[in-house]
C-alpha cells in the first residue's frame, strides 16, 4: 500500500516512515497539511497517517477538506497526536478520521493498527467489486445475458437522443423465434432455454458495432437498435440474423413454416429522428414483424417512417368508414376495421398512435369495445376518439365527434390527441 505521513516534525516523519518500510508498504511524506492536499491532487493513496497540531491547516482541517473531495471514495485516516482530551476524539471522528492514537506511538502499534486498517479497505474493496458485479448482472437477462427491457430502453433512449443531435438515421429491429411455444411443448422448457441461448448468440454475431444494443424484449422476443443505419443497412443485418438462426440448424419437427427454428424480424428506420420518437419506431418494428409473422414468418419486413402516425378507424356504419377514411388519409397511416374483434386484433398486434371506433361497437362478450382497449395493459395507452354519440347507454367519457361527419372536426381532434 501507498501510505501517506502528514508530519511536520522531521524525526517523527523519518520513525514513521521506517515503521511503514518496516511493516512492507511504501510511504509517501508530506510536512503540512498544504502539502498533502498537493500530493493528493496528482498521485493516489491508500491509507493516510495525520499529526493533528501543524502549523497552518491542522490534521482536522486538512481531512475534512481531504473527505470533502474524495467524496464517495473511502480511503482510512489514522491521526497521531498529543491531544487526549474527549473533546478532541470528537472533532477527529466529526472531522473523518478512523482511529485516533496518543503520542508516542510504539512501532508494534502503528504496524498492527496499518494492518487493521488495510484489512478493512481489502473488506471495502470486495464490497465494492460485489457491487459493480450485481449493477452488472441487473442490467442483464438471467438466461441470454444480454441487456434486459429496462436496461435496453434505457441505452437507447441515450443513443436515440445522441441521433437526434446529429441527425442521423436509426432503426430498430423486433425479432421473434417462430412458433416457439410448439418448441417448448414439443421439447421441453430446458431445451427452450438452451434454443434461446443459441439465437441470442447468432444474433449477437451479426451486430458488430460496439453501440449497437441488444435486448430480450420478453419471452422469445428480441430487440435491437441499429444507430447510424439506414433501411438498406437494416435489411442486410436483418437477412444476417436469418440466415445465422437457420444456421444453427435447431431441430423444430412440429414448426409448420420448417424443420429448424427461423425467426421473424420487423425493421423500422426513422429517417429523420426529431420527427418521431424511440417508442414510436419500436412501434414501428412491431408492426413490421406482425406483417412478417402474418404473411408466412421466417422473414422479414421493413417499415421505413416518416412523420406520419398510424391510426385504426372502426366503425360498424360503412358508409361513415369510408368518409372518415377519405378525410384522414392525406395526414394519417389508415388501417380500418369493420368489427370489434378485428379492431382488437390489430390495436394488440400493431398498437396504433390512435383508434377512432363507433362507441356502439361491443365484443363477443358484450362489453364495449373502448373500455376492453382500455383494460388491455398493451392497449390502453392508446389514445381513443368516438366517432358518432350515443345517450343510452352512456359509453365511458372520451372525446368524440358527432356525426354526420365535419371532415375539419375530425381532423382537428385526431391532432389535438396526437399532439399537433
Amino acid at each position: 500500500m501507498k501510505i501517506l505521513l502528514v508530519e511536520d516534525s522531521a524525526t517523527l516523519r523519518h520513525a514513521m516512515s521506517q515503521y511503514v518500510l518496516d511493516a512492507g508498504h511504501s510511504p509517501l511524506l508530506a510536512e503540512s497539511g498544504e502539502q498533502a492536499l498537493q500530493l493528493l491532487e496528482d498521485t493516489p493513496v491508500d491509507m493516510i497517517i495525520m499529526d493533528v497540531e501543524m502549523p497552518g491547516l491542522n490534521g482536522f482541517e486538512t481531512t475534512a477538506l481531504i473527505r470533502e473531495w474524495l467524496g464517495s471514495h473511502w480511503i482510512p485516516i489514522i491521526f497521531v497526536t498529543g491531544m487526549s482530551e474527549d473533546d478532541d476524539y470528537r472533532q477527529g471522528i466529526e472531522a473523518g478520521g478512523d482511529d485516533y492514537l496518543i503520542k508516542p506511538v510504539s512501532k508494534m502499534i502503528i504496524t498492527a493498527k496499518i494492518r487493521a486498517m488495510e484489512r478493512i479497505a481489502d473488506m471495502r474493496d470486495q464490497l465494492n467489486r460485489l457491487n459493480n458485479e450485481l449493477e452488472a448482472l441487473s442490467q442483464l437477462d438471467s438466461l441470454t445475458q444480454v441487456l434486459n427491457r429496462r436496461t435496453f430502453n434505457e441505452q437507447a433512449e441515450q443513443q436515440w437522443l445522441l441521433a437526434g443531435r446529429k441527425q442521423t438515421h436509426t432503426c430498430a429491429l423486433m425479432i421473434d423465434v417462430d412458433h416457439f411455444k410448439l418448441y417448448n411443448d414439443h421439447y421441453g422448457h430446458p431445451a427452450g432455454d438452451a434454443c434461446l441461448k443459441e439465437v441470442t448468440a447468432a444474433i449477437k454475431g451479426c451486430l458488430n458495432r460496439p453501440y449497437d444494443l441488444l435486448g430480450r424484449y420478453g419471452g422469445e422476443e428480441f430487440v435491437v437498435l441499429l444507430p447510424e443505419t439506414d433501411a438498406a443497412g437494416a435489411e442486410r443485418v436483418c437477412s444476417s440474423i436469418k440466415q445465422a438462426v437457420a444456421d444453427l440448424a435447431l431441430p423444430h419437427k412440429v414448426s409448420p413454416v420448417e424443420p429448424i427454428v427461423t425467426v421473424s424480424i420487423g425493421a423500422a428506420c426513422c429517417l429523420q429522428p426529431r420527427s418521431c420518437n424511440l417508442e414510436e419506431v419500436i412501434k414501428a418494428a412491431d408492426r413490421a414483424l406482425y406483417r412478417a409473422k402474418h404473411t408466412g414468418r421466417n422473414q422479414y419486413a421493413l417499415e421505413e417512417m416518416t412523420a406520419h402516425r398510424t391510426v385504426i378507424i372502426a366503425h360498424s356504419d360503412e358508409d361513415v368508414l369510408q368518409e372518415a377514411s377519405a378525410c384522414l388519409r392525406p395526414i394519417y397511416n389508415l388501417i380500418t376495421a369493420e368489427s370489434a374483434e378485428e379492431t382488437l386484433e390489430l390495436a394488440v398486434n400493431i398498437r396504433p398512435d390512435l383508434i377512432i371506433l363507433c362507441p356502439t361497437l361491443v365484443t363477443q362478450d358484450g362489453a364495449y369495445l373502448a373500455d376492453t382497449l382500455a383494460e388491455l395493459e398493451r392497449t390502453a395507452p392508446i389514445a381513443q376518439l368516438y366517432l358518432g354519440h350515443v345517450a343510452e347507454p352512456p359509453p365511458a367519457a372520451r372525446p368524440s365527434v358527432d356525426l354526420p361527419l365535419n371532415c375539419e372536426d375530425l381532423q382537428k381532434m385526431a391532432g389535438q390527441l396526437l399532439g399537433h
